[in-house]
């Protein structure tokens, strides 16, 4: 498939709902409080890294001319992704995008284990759909 430059709101709408609807099951199925213990910790990082590629496949034919190269959420995504399948889940940057921690959703810097909690994916997944819409929503 070609890139994309632009993306339906019906798109954008599909891969919310996807996300939310994943979240919610993940909430019902293993819930927090007392029963929370290493296994549980274990398997939220596993779900939320593997969400993470799912979230990223969804809208992986957007084009850099249009994501950019600066740090924000598109990228912070690819990055990720890109880490979790080529880079044993070990965070590392690239020469294409130029990304500051501080300025990125989860913070990570090159080296860093990436271990997404619940709390930090939805706060990318957010960010990603708000980043997505206003660069490749349709005009």
């Amino acid at each position: 498939m070609l890139g994309r430059k632009d993306y339906t709101e019906e798109e954008l709408e599909h891969g919310r709902a996807a996300v939310k609807q994943q979240l919610a099951l993940f909430e019902k199925v293993v819930p927090a409080g007392d029963a929370a213990g290493p296994a549980r910790d274990d398997f939220e990082v596993m779900f939320f890294n593997s969400m993470t590629l799912v979230l990223d496949r969804y809208y992986v034919h957007r084009i850099r001319a249009v994501a950019g190269k600066d740090t924000n959420p598109l990228n912070e995504v690819e990055l990720i992704t890109e880490s979790l399948m080529s880079n044993g889940g070990i965070f590392q940057t690239n020469k294409v995008i130029k990304y500051v921690p501080e300025n990125s959703v989860v913070k990570l810097h090159d080296g860093d284990p990436i271990r997404l909690t619940a709390k930090d994916f939805d706060r990318l997944s957010t960010a990603f759909f708000a980043e997505l819409a206003e660069r490749f929503g349709e005009s």
